[in-house]
């Protein structure tokens, strides 16, 4: 996980809390032994196979082209030997040298048929890890990704899958064809003459210790690039979230300190990796010079003693030559492994995620005839997870079938939760929440979001058509319906002002529209679901009073079909509420109409007479509403 302090959720402010980072696990998983280089370790290796099993027909006819490519081009010093004893004996070489010829064509168009193979596999592979990532981000928890900050998210998603395209051409199938290779020419090297051979395989058997060492860094070192790539998506998606806001407070310095910070910790450990791989490779090469300098000296000496011939010797050491690319390969597969291995890891660690308790339902054309749903909060008591502060203290109260019900009380009073639990975005610590008298988590989770329509605060508008943010739970919606909740949310002017229409494109997150007319439009959104409970989280916030008193028009009529729960902080919006309740420090404190709570509930009285709906000097401090008759609804 990336080490950053940027708050990673959205979350209304009367809730905001902080958030636990999730436990991280080097290379993806507690319990790895990361001491060993992740190609002597099993579950490295079970976590690349999982996404290459699929494919394993294509990967093997691939990487079998590829090594016969290279296996054949292992005769070409044999019959290099040949040239030279043919030309000693002063025979003809045409045939041998047309059979050479013909030897390089064949492993060259070998070897690129089956890389392309690979290298198609190589790009389905990362598709297919993409599209595995989404859906899982999709079908998380809410509670899950309060752990991540978003652009983490989205890095695991992009740039960590992305390092998946080696795991097929660099890792898999060079690990096996060049082991395949390199134990062939070794072979081969054996049959030649069995001294030279000890003598190149005790030179770089010192080479394979210090590989050995360095592997394991190496992987770490990958897995901090892709941490400081992820605080370098989180700080920018920050940036661009508030853009305006960094604008008007001249914050373009402070936030840029903070981008450069993850590039900073990304560049030091690719700077860490590329010294690594720099001197692994440089060692690898001294250690083939050694080798060639070893060889040559003592071949030359047993040539001249009569114990090999130099056809021989030159065989030899064409094989040795032969064996510098297999084994570079080798070398390099390994090191781009732990690279792979580290960055699987912050994959498996995102998929091991808890997910919702059933999958995601798909948007349903809603249920004009279904009658409007109760509510009922029995003695919940919950903290959000990660955090010791407890948000609902014993909270109860019941909400009837129809009409409007309004929650009101300062902030971090714990009202926008309230929207949170009746969603089964988290799961209460104790007590119950019921839709119709039945717990929320015995309902399926697609009938009970089907029967909700939800306006958050903020009221996020996603980019691309006005008609597409309308539609977005309801794909299917006739002109017809559409247009009734335009009406419905006193849209009109905005549709008729739009170059075309319904099918203009608002921007991303909603900027070419208004504050107000995105919350209006996240209304229209709710109401074509027609749903049996509207839950209205602040949707007056950012009106002005035309459009305010309009909305109120709105409710009004709605709450005569269904079950409308308002959160409100502008008590304007709720006064004409059938019950509300008032909320303070996570406890329910009164519940009444706006005439009856006035009259008996000093904190009600108070937030009235601020917002100028009741004279100061009526405030009455003692006047507070008996505990024993808090939490129902008369």
């Amino acid at each position: 996980m990336t080490d950053t302090h940027v708050d990673p959720v959205a979350r209304p402010a009367d809730d905001a809390e902080p958030t636990a980072a999730p436990e991280t696990g080097g290379g993806g998983g507690a319990g790895r032994d990361h001491r060993l280089p992740a190609v002597l370790r099993g579950d490295a290796w079970r976590d690349m196979l999982r996404y290459l099993r699929p494919y394993r027909g294509v990967i093997l006819l691939g990487g079998g082209l590829t090594l016969l490519g290279g296996l054949s081009g292992l005769i070409q010093p044999i019959m290099a030997k040949n040239v030279v004893e043919d030309l000693q004996s002063q025979s003809s070489v045409t045939r041998t040298l047309l059979l050479l010829s013909g030897l390089v064509l064949f492993s060259a168009v070998l070897g690129a048929f089956g890389t392309f193979l690979l290298m198609r596999v190589s790009e389905t592979v990362v598709l297919n890890s993409r599209r595995e990532v989404i859906r899982k981000v999709l079908w998380l928890r809410v509670s899950e990704t309060d752990k991540f900050p978003p652009g983490d998210l989205m890095s695991r998603a992009t740039a960590d899958t992305t390092l998946l395209r080696s795991a097929v051409t660099t890792t898999i199938v060079e690990t096996v064809n060049g082991a395949v290779m390199l134990t062939t020419i070794v072979i081969l090297m054996g049959f030649m003459d069995g001294v030279l051979l000890l003598t190149t395989l005790g030179v770089l058997l010192l080479g394979a210790i210090v590989i050995g060492i360095g592997l394991p860094q190496l992987e770490n070192s990958s897995r901090r690039v892709q941490e400081g790539v992820a605080e370098l998506s989180t700080a920018l998606e920050r940036v661009l979230g508030t853009f305006r806001t960094i604008k008007a407070s001249g914050a373009e310095h402070r936030e840029a300190e903070i981008a450069e910070r993850g590039a900073r910790r990304a560049w030091q450990s690719s700077l860490k990796v590329a010294r690594l791989e720099a001197f692994i490779g440089a060692f690898i090469t001294i250690m083939i010079q050694i080798s060639f300098l070893a060889v040559l000296g003592v071949g030359g000496a047993r040539v001249a003693s009569g114990d090999m011939s130099l056809g021989s010797l030159i065989a030899f050491l064409l094989y040795l030559f032969y064996l510098v690319p297999p084994l570079g390969a080798l070398v390099t597969a390994m090191m781009r492994f732990n690279v792979v291995a580290a960055a699987l890891g912050r994959v498996n660690e995102m998929l091991r995620l808890r997910t919702e308790p059933e999958e995601p339902p798909t948007p349903r054309t809603p249920d004009r005839t279904a009658e409007p749903a109760s509510v009922g909060f029995q003695n919940v008591v919950f903290r959000y997870p990660g955090n010791d502060t407890v948000v609902h203290h014993d909270v109860s109260f019941d909400i009837p079938r129809g009409g409007m019900t309004a929650f009101v009380g300062p902030s971090g009073a714990g009202k926008s939760t309230v929207f949170a639990l009746i969603e089964r975005f988290y799961e209460v610590e104790r007590g119950r929440v019921t839709l119709d008298g039945k717990d929320v988590t015995e309902w399926p989770l697609g009938d009970l979001r089907a029967s909700i329509g939800y306006v958050e605060q903020d009221a996020p508008v996603l980019a691309g058509t006005l008609r597409e943010n309308l539609s977005i739970g309801v794909p299917d919606a006739d002109a017809a319906a559409i247009w009734d909740v335009v009406r419905q949310a006193r849209l009109e002017e905005v549709v008729a002002r739009l170059p075309q229409g319904l099918d203009t494109e608002v921007g991303h997150r909603g900027n070419k529209l208004s504050g107000g007319e995105r919350q209006r439009v996240a209304v229209a959104r709710a109401l074509l679901r027609k749903p049996r409970l509207l839950l209205l989280d602040e949707v007056t916030s950012q009106l002005d009073a035309r459009n305010e008193n309009a909305l109120r028009e709105v409710i009004g009529e709605v709450s005569g079909r269904t079950t409308v729960v308002v959160v409100a902080h502008r008590l304007s919006t709720v006064s004409m509420a059938d019950r509300i309740v008032v909320m303070d420090a996570g406890r329910v404190r009164a519940t009444g109409t706006h005439e009856q709570l006035l009259s008996r509930d000093a904190l009600y009285r108070e937030l009235a007479a601020t917002q100028l709906l009741l004279p100061a000097n009526t405030l009455d401090p003692s006047a507070v509403h008996p505990a024993g008759d808090l939490g129902r609804t008369p």
